[in-house]
């Protein structure tokens, strides 16, 4: 597999990721505002919940393609996607700080 496709593979699966995080910090975020003021067991579970199904989503979105290409016998592709998107993230997430520094 050549270099530009690993990227495109990479880069897709650390902007979902990315996404996917957004979505779960908004919810986070203003959870009191969308489902009221919850002071009973059901909140933690919910968190909780939330917490498992996080794991579950972005492992996926940057293992589960990886290690299909690993086991397919790619394993040099395999090390450069799981490098490249962990690259992306990691530009994500100092993007995300700079953002916050500026904006204080």
């Amino acid at each position: 597999m050549e270099n530009k496709k690993i990227w495109q593979i990479a880069v897709l699966d650390g902007v979902l990721t990315g996404i996917y995080v957004a979505g779960v910090a908004t919810i986070m975020t203003f959870g009191e505002i969308i489902f009221g003021k919850g002071d009973n067991a059901f909140v933690g579970m919910a968190i909780l919940m939330l917490f498992v199904l996080s794991a579950v989503v972005v492992g996926s979105l940057i293992l589960g393609r990886p290690l299909m290409m690993y086991l397919d016998g790619n394993k040099k592709e395999a090390v450069k996607t799981l490098g490249y998107t962990i690259l992306v993230l990691f530009v994500l997430t100092i993007t995300a700080m700079v953002i916050l520094a500026i904006k204080n």
